[in-house]
């Protein structure tokens, strides 16, 4: 008798204790036994046990398991031209921002909470708002009262890397397995343009030798992370015109040194966010420059291209903060963590990822088959893998690109939702199509005829005619409509 169909659309917040582990002892499956498959058989089992449930680290488990930041570590050691710590706001998405700083005792409550109501939770880590390397107290602090509580969970810190040698032990004694170190520069006189000052060894320093100071102990703290096996992976922010050209470089440098990912993200710089750039009227890079830098760099370190540029408090998955839902005031002053839910989550999750996966490959083999151009295509999805969000929901598109190499997952694009209370903005529309510029198709789980029509003006199609398949199942049959019958024809 065959396995019952698993539904993770179900498997929110909403989901009673009882129906999560009723779904998972009906789907007949354990964590060890179901899903194996999803191994890359390019990878070594050590390392795909620390990445598959890591949704920074792997690109396949962000559709199925949420991050959560918790922010501890308020104080920083140097200045960037493009951070403003100060900014908060609770609709703003972007490293550094923060509603409510946290000791270690609340954000121990406050990781309890979560975990009871988010079973997709398999991440904790601390991002700031300043640095967790320097603020090291409360870091060390938080994550050791939370590994006593909460025994599965990954723990994970972002830092500068400056302060970053001095901890690297104790980050292997806490069993702190991934680390992401933002590393802008590898040449100190394009460091001086991005950096104003650093605090080191007691003493501030500006200028060409803050740069060369930082730049020499970031490469020293990633070579000891990855003599002692833990995963690092390497943010850079992408700034036309100062350090573009130059990220060529440091994703050889940071490759050479053992980086397991290089994230290339856009900068932001918005003026009301009070920072040096945004105030100076330094741009960030357009999507499409983005996507060109990041095809340069394929070759050299593996790229991560699915960041989300996270708030210092995120809660949830990737593309979809409930941080909102867990501030203090809404979080009981005495709290027990139940690990059930998490339990049963990955257990259904299990099954439902070698099914995907499985899916996938089939798709790639139809796109290879195919062998014709390439086709972008954004996808509207609330998560694990399938097309089953409402276009007039969407908040961002997940961008494929299926070529003859096969279908990969390149990019996101954030736009303002165009329906609210069952209406429309048009001036809201306009926005969503800018976004798509250079999109062939857009997938959605529904869309209304005047936007589907709009977008059909702009040379972009959309179709609901694929909804809650998955992704790459109805992108390979995309493909191959377009370039099997091309070929058909050219070959008649």
């Amino acid at each position: 008798m065959s396995a019952p169909t698993i539904s993770l659309e179900s498997l929110t917040s909403t989901t009673s204790l009882d129906q999560l582990l009723a779904t998972a002892k009906s789907s007949g499956c354990t964590s060890s036994s179901c899903g194996a498959s999803t191994k890359p058989d390019d990878m070594d089992s050590a390392i795909w046990a620390k990445i598959k449930d890591h949704p920074c680290y792997s690109e396949e488990a962000h559709h199925y398991f949420a991050r959560m930041h918790v922010a501890v570590a308020p104080a920083c050691n140097i200045q960037c031209n493009y951070c403003n710590r100060k900014y908060d706001c609770a609709n703003e998405s972007r490293p550094g921002v923060v509603s409510e700083k946290l000791t270690p005792d609340q954000a121990l409550r406050k990781v309890i909470a979560v975990a009871n109501e988010v079973p997709q939770l398999s991440v904790l880590g601390i991002a700031g708002p300043g640095d967790a390397c320097y603020d090291w107290k409360k870091t060390k602090a938080t994550f050791e009262r939370i590994a006593r509580e909460i025994h599965d969970i990954k723990l994970c810190i972002s830092t500068n890397g400056l302060a970053l040698p001095d901890h690297v032990a104790e980050l292997v004694d806490m069993n702190v397995d991934h680390v992401t170190i933002t590393i802008n520069m590898v040449d100190p006189e394009i460091g001086a343009k991005i950096y104003p000052w650093i605090f080191y060894d007691n003493r501030r320093y500006t200028g060409i030798e803050a740069a060369r100071i930082l730049h020499e102990r970031q490469m020293l703290g990633l070579e000891m992370l990855t003599a002692r096996g833990i995963l690092t992976k390497v943010n850079s922010v992408m700034i036309p015109g100062v350090n573009d050209e130059h990220l060529i470089e440091v994703n050889k440098w940071v490759k050479e040194r053992g980086a397991f990912l290089h994230n290339v993200m856009p900068l932001i710089s918005d003026p009301a966010h009070g920072t040096y750039y945004g105030l100076t009227g330094q741009r960030g890079p357009r999507a499409l420059e983005l996507k060109a830098l990041q095809d340069r760099l394929e070759g050299g370190a593996k790229l991560m291209r699915h960041c989300r540029q996270c708030r210092a408090d995120a809660v949830g998955l990737l593309g979809d903060d409930r941080g909102q839902e867990f501030t203090l005031d809404q979080i009981p002053g005495e709290i027990t963590y139940d690990a059930r839910k998490r339990e049963a989550y990955r257990e259904v999750v299990a099954r439902e990822r070698g099914d995907h996966v499985a899916a996938k490959s089939e798709a790639i083999e139809i796109v290879k088959a195919a062998c014709g151009g390439s086709l972008h295509v954004a996808v509207a999805t609330k998560g694990g893998g399938r097309i089953n969000e409402h276009f007039g929901h969407a908040k961002e598109f997940q961008v494929y690109e299926a070529s003859p190499k096969g279908i990969t997952y390149v990019a996101h694009r954030k736009v303002e939702q165009y329906c609210r209370g069952g209406v429309g903005e048009e001036a809201t529309l306009d926005g969503v199509i800018a976004a798509l510029d250079g999109i062939d198709v857009v997938l959605c789980a529904k869309i209304g005829e005047c936007p589907k029509n709009q977008l059909m003006e702009a040379g972009i199609r959309a179709t609901d005619a694929y909804g809650y398949d998955y992704i790459e199942t109805a992108i390979g049959a995309l493909y191959a409509a377009k370039f099997g019958v091309e070929l058909l024809a050219a070959t008649a």
